[in-house]
């Protein structure tokens, strides 16, 4: 591919989820039915989504992020959801859909129908994480949901490589697939847990943050690769490590975890964004080719096939919460008895994304002797509409499904509470530190200095418990608030000044980089994200 249509790509893209943010319509949906309406204009590109850039190349930083982002105790306190549903799911839906596919399309094999029962199966790490994040669901749901779009791609490309194994002839039984689906699962968590302590270590021992962020953005790539070569799953590798690397973020020093934040944030941007319009400019390859399917014939398959995969979630869906409650006293004792509409909105959330499309363009154009995969192009066809019917149906009903059911959202307030508690402990903490620091007299410091120490630990103690309480009656903000906005237009006055006395050449452009980059650190502290 040339570079200005990569460019245009990937400028394009982002623009229209910049543009996003400005309706209540989630980012991923807006950019793949922008980029459905661009694929009909005449004179654009075709791009056609490569498997061999997408896996290896875009699909590890994504789930990098999206682990680092993740809590690992909270999905070991839902592991069992979360494993009946990245693992138990996904080979049931290959099973079901594939075996529906079967019976629905006249002369299509069982085996590369079970290759478009893999392909369709894994919901996708990307559009869960975006579509959860921005309406708002439960702690516990969006936990579950972050945790099976993680692991699923791995069990869905294992079941893959056996159902396209069968497919070209290899003789593939269900002894051979059980191997391989172990040796991809023990391999990509051994070798996760291979790398992720000397790691750790490397991160934890460079001395400058620019070499620990050139590091960070070559880790995802690191383990995937690894993992691949020993024929394990890569994806596995990534989360494992990166689920590691993000519970003991806290022992990397400040400057690089400011720094990693906004590279990774921006990285995750530009590709989650390119991700989904290549996900919407596919439309004019997946028809090339359809033949015999054009026409109405196609799109009834398209149709009954989205529901299946819709119909066969919610059959797992339920039996796999309810079940185990039934099964085990020990459950009931341990856990909350779940209402239906927990379950239905985790059924409801199972978008396709990039990951099905991917692994349906590496579907060979021939099998053994030579003979056309037996219906490539309806497979291809088939896997794109309904990556598209779920993100678009149910992405875009998912935010009125949750307003319907009045599921509780987060509880700001007593997450607040536990936030003021933990600060409490913490200032208290520190306050009895620095106390023991002072009585030191090589830690002598004037009185104004030892105050203003005092002042900052004091305001960050105070800031949190400020939101708990009354806002002022003409602003609306809080005390801490005023005091950020205040500190703002301070520090906002400051760096006018410093750039006008670069402009009358009284300080040259290093010393104001350097006096507003003091400027930057200052107010990036006084002016933090609130919670």
């Amino acid at each position: 591919m040339d570079v200005l249509p990569l460019l245009l790509l990937v400028a394009g893209s982002a623009a229209v989820a910049g543009a996003a943010r400005r309706t209540p319509v989630p980012a991923p949906l807006l950019i793949v039915a922008v980029a459905l309406l661009v694929s009909y204009i005449p004179g654009v590109p075709t791009y056609e989504l490569d498997p061999d850039v997408v896996l290896p190349l875009v699909l590890p930083p994504l789930l990098y992020t999206a682990a680092t982002d993740s809590s690992y105790l909270d999905l070991r306190a839902q592991l069992r959801p979360v494993a009946l549903l990245s693992v138990g799911y996904v080979l049931f839906a290959t099973l079901a859909v594939g075996w529906a596919a079967y019976l629905l399309v006249p002369g299509l094999p069982l085996p590369a129908a079970l290759v478009l029962g893999a392909v369709v199966a894994p919901p996708d790490a990307v559009a869960a994480t975006a579509v959860a994040r921005r309406v708002g669901l439960p702690s516990r749901i969006t936990t579950i949901l972050q945790g099976e779009s993680l692991v699923n791609d791995a069990t869905a490309i294992t079941a893959y490589k056996v159902a396209l194994a069968a497919a070209v002839g290899e003789g593939a039984t269900w002894a051979g697939g059980i191997g391989e689906f172990l040796l991809a699962a023990v391999g990509g968590v051994v070798v996760g847990l291979v790398l992720m302590i000397p790691i750790h270590w490397l991160r934890t021992h460079m001395n400058e943050a620019l070499l620990q962020n050139t590091l960070s953005l070559l880790i995802p790539f690191v383990a995937y690769g690894v993992a691949e070569q020993f024929h394990a799953s890569g994806v596995l590798a990534v989360v494992v490590v990166a689920l590691y690397l993000g519970h003991r973020s806290w022992e990397v020093d400040f400057a690089t975890r400011l720094q990693e934040e906004a590279v990774w944030k921006m990285v995750a941007f530009v590709l989650e964004s390119a991700v989904f319009a290549l996900i919407g400019l596919q439309l004019p390859v997946v028809l090339k080719g359809l033949g015999a399917y054009e026409g109405t014939t196609a799109a009834w398959y398209a149709v009954a096939l989205f529901l299946v995969v819709v119909v066969t979630r919610f059959v797992w869906v339920y039996p796999a919460t309810f079940l185990p409650r039934l099964l085990s006293a020990r459950i009931r004792e341990r856990e909350a008895n779940p209402t239906w509409k927990g379950p239905f909105v985790i059924g409801w959330a199972g978008m396709r994304g990039v990951v099905s499309l991917a692994i349906a363009f590496s579907v060979p154009l021939t099998v053994d002797g030579g003979d056309a995969f037996p219906e490539r192009n309806l497979i291809l066809f088939l896997t794109f509409t309904t990556v598209i019917g779920t993100l678009v149906v149910q992405g875009l009903t998912l935010p009125p499904l949750i307003r319907l059911l009045k599921l509780p959202g987060r509880d700001t307030q007593a997450e607040t509470l536990a936030e003021a508690n933990a600060q409490a402990q913490a200032s208290r903490a520190a306050e009895e530190r620095l106390d023991e620091l002072l009585a030191d007299e090589r830690n002598a410091l004037p009185p104004p200095l030892a105050e203003r120490l005092r002042t900052v630990m004091e305001r960050r103690r105070n800031a949190v418990w400020e939101r708990l309480g009354a806002v002022n009656p003409v602003t609306g903000e809080t005390t801490d608030d005023t005091y950020r906005r205040l500190s703002r237009e301070m520090i906002g006055t400051e760096r006018d000044v410093f750039v006008k006395l670069r402009d009358h050449r009284y300080i040259d452009d290093e010393m104001l980089r350097t006096l507003l980059r003091r400027l930057d650190l200052e107010e990036a502290a006084a002016y933090r994200e609130a919670a």
